[in-house]
């Protein structure tokens, strides 16, 4: 008699990623679950090039499936699924464990013993040992995992404290889905393809769709640093996720219990941080190498790794013809300093505008942050030569990099100046009349208007303002400062926005300046959302993986400890890093502006993808596909091409829906 427990391990040449279904009613059989998952997984193929595995349980309804991209123990005893010692838990886990070799170390210091070298392996005895919260308290890494307790028939679902690696969830009926993208969850039958248009209006907005929403209705994102549990005996699929550690507390008490030592003290803190988590995140059984830009972050990030490195350091960057885009001088100068082995790739428009038609599928979700692309070439030319790479992602946010941070504090202070009612008064009056409307009365007035009344956009201008003037909170106010679309609404008819960390004021944190929300806000969605999201897609679209040091949760923990004055100083931002940067970049190499990850959109919607981007934004097309009003998105389509303004986020966000959405359809089972 065939066993109700069932494994199947393929050798299928395929990138880390997992995928799962627990059904708590009649579910199918046996050989259909393992099929169900196995179609699951096999979506997931660019996450994982080296295995695959699926395991299932018929009486318990539930399947797990894994993708694996080999980085630690590359023999048999790292294959996933993967059981405890006992036999009792089985898990798919995706993602690093960095701090594993030390946790090791101590369950067998406790009786453990193990059959192999993987992280995985130490995170189930860790399981075992100190249950699900004690451990992961214990982790140091990224990682998004779903784990069965045959005992308790119970799954849990966890994912890091920051969102490094991304995990799904939802129910379909009675049937509980996860997986690390959404497009294996669309493989299940139970699957509903329904759009979320709450959530869609978050996306125009901020031009990602933020934590725990989802592009379709029922799917939501885990949150970082929490777990979900699910018992089969559960009904109704009420279980919530559970917080594990907080953003928002480490934000309160770093403020409140502030780094007291000297400059010269606390800088050496940082960089004894920065080389151990440097150094955990070195450790590989396959080639690895850095993204370098030349820029603070990643300079830093690589001067430690060649400091920590009895070899060369592999770096790549890419660079572009146009020189207000173009890093790859600068991070050449970086590289010849360090002795690096630098690989750098000079890329065409041709070359960037090719990877347009795969960013709906690679995405798998409406993303609209246009530096997806250079992030995907970078990570593209990384893979010929490494499987792991590590970035300078996260330092703007802990420690105050962005220009911007600073201008929008002096704008707060000067508005502050105004009484509130008055200020909040005056907003809501400007802002209830439409940018059309306002144009056209500067139309009317022109004449007599000052100069910045008269440009072909300052009505919609005039409205945002309004907008922003209208918000009495920081954090409101913060969140109108950078929309991408400053009203969702008038693109998508009587639909409101759901709360996130800028509009809920139970999740805004009690910190005592503007700039400090900013950064606070930025940690809590713009990072894991946007920056993390882009990483993470780009990255493993080439089956890379992405390493992140300065998002080591001691150094967030760090940050937060350290005093504003020393974050942004001299009217500069991020002075604290800088000072440790220069201790292995020269200063004149590093001092210049910052230019950021980006390739001018504006200019080719104007030029060579125009003819694309009119086929998407065709107002018969919007008006035919019920999402978009099209008079909205026609005015500024037209705005554009006539170089009257730079709308180019706004309508960069409607091309990625299009996209995404063209991609999405293909995917249908």
């Amino acid at each position: 008699m065939k066993s109700a427990v069932s494994a199947k391990i393929g050798r299928i040449k395929e990138m880390c990623g997992i995928a799962g279904f627990l059904d708590r009613c009649a579910g199918p059989a046996p050989g259909e679950m393992e099929r169900l998952i196995g179609e699951m997984t096999q979506t997931l193929w660019r996450r994982g090039p080296d295995s695959s595995g699926i395991w299932t349980d018929a009486g318990a309804g539930v399947a797990l499936g894994h993708r694996r991209l080999a980085i630690l123990d590359l023999t048999e005893e790292g294959r996933q699924p993967m059981f405890s010692a006992d036999g009792r838990l089985v898990t798919v886990f995706n993602g690093e464990i960095y701090n594993f070799l030390d946790l090791r170390a101590e369950l067998e210091g406790l009786g453990h013993s193990f059959r192999g070298h993987s992280d995985t392996e130490v995170i189930l005895a860790a399981f075992m040992q100190w249950g699900v919260e004690k451990a992961v308290n214990k982790f140091n890494g990224m990682f998004a995992l779903a784990l069965w307790d045959r005992n308790e028939r119970q799954l849990t679902l966890l994912r890091d404290r920051i969102g490094k690696k991304p995990l799904y969830y939802g129910w379909a009926g009675n049937t509980l889905l996860f997986a690390s993208q959404v497009k294996a969850l669309r493989r299940h039958p139970a699957f509903r393809d329904e759009l979320n248009l709450a959530a869609l209006a978050l996306y125009l907005r901020h031009g990602y769709i933020p934590a725990p929403y989802s592009i379709y209705r029922g799917i939501y994102k885990l949150p970082p640093a929490s777990y979900l549990t699910v018992r089969t005996c559960d009904v109704g699929g009420n279980s919530a996720p559970v917080p594990y550690w907080s953003v928002k507390e480490v934000a309160e008490s770093g403020v409140n219990s502030p780094h007291t030592g000297r400059p010269e003290e606390i800088i050496e803190e940082l960089r004894w941080l920065l080389e151990d988590a440097v150094r955990l995140r070195m450790i590989a059984d396959v080639p690895l190498g850095a993204f370098l830009s030349g820029g603070i972050d990643s300079s830093l990030v690589v001067g430690a790794m060649q400091a920590l490195s009895p070899r060369r350091v592999r770096t790549f960057s890419i660079g572009f013809s146009e020189e207000e885009y173009n890093e790859a001088p600068h991070a050449r100068a970086v590289a010849d300093y360090l002795g690096t082995e630098h690989t750098e790739l000079y890329v065409s428009p041709r070359d960037a505008m090719s990877v347009v038609p795969e960013l709906g599928e690679m995405f798998d979700e409406p993303f609209a942050d246009s530096s997806q692309i250079p992030t995907y070439l970078v990570s593209k030319l990384a893979r010929r030569q490494v499987t792991v790479s590590l970035s300078g992602d996260g330092g703007d946010e802990l420690f105050g990099g962005y220009h911007a941070y600073l201008v929008n504090a002096r704008s707060w202070d000067r508005i502050a100046r105004i009484p509130t009612w008055l200020r909040v008064a005056a907003g809501r009056l400007v802002a209830a009349l439409p940018g059309p409307a306002w144009e056209r009365a500067f139309r009317i007035f022109g004449p007599v208007l000052p100069a910045a009344f008269r440009r072909p956009d300052a009505g919609g201008r005039f409205n945002r303002f309004g907008l922003t003037l209208s918000r009495a909170a920081q954090e409101e106010f913060y969140r109108n400062l950078i929309s991408v679309w400053e009203n969702p609404a008038a693109l998508l008819a009587g639909v409101r926005e759901p709360p996130t960390a800028f509009t809920d004021p139970s999740r805004w944190a009690r910190l005592p300046g503007f700039v400090e929300r900013m950064m606070y806000l930025d940690m809590q969605c713009y990072l894991p959302d946007d920056i993390l999201a882009k990483v993470d897609r780009a990255s493993m679209a080439v089956s890379l993986e992405a390493r992140c040091p300065l998002l080591d949760y001691r150094l967030i923990e760090f940050a937060w400890r350290v005093p504003t004055a020393l974050k942004l100083r001299d009217g500069q931002g991020k002075w604290l890093l800088r000072q440790l940067a220069y201790r292995y970049v020269p200063q004149s190499l590093l001092d210049r502006p910052k230019k950021g990850f980006a390739v001018p959109v504006g200019e080719w919607l104007r030029g060579p993808l125009r003819e694309w981007a009119e086929a998407l934004l065709q107002p018969e097309r919007l008006k035919r596909e019920g999402v978009f009003e099209p008079h909205s998105v026609e005015r500024r389509w037209s705005a554009h091409l006539a170089g009257e303004a730079d709308w180019s986020s706004c309508l960069w966000s409607v091309l990625m829906f299009q996209l995404w959405r063209e991609a999405s359809s293909a995917l249908r089972p």
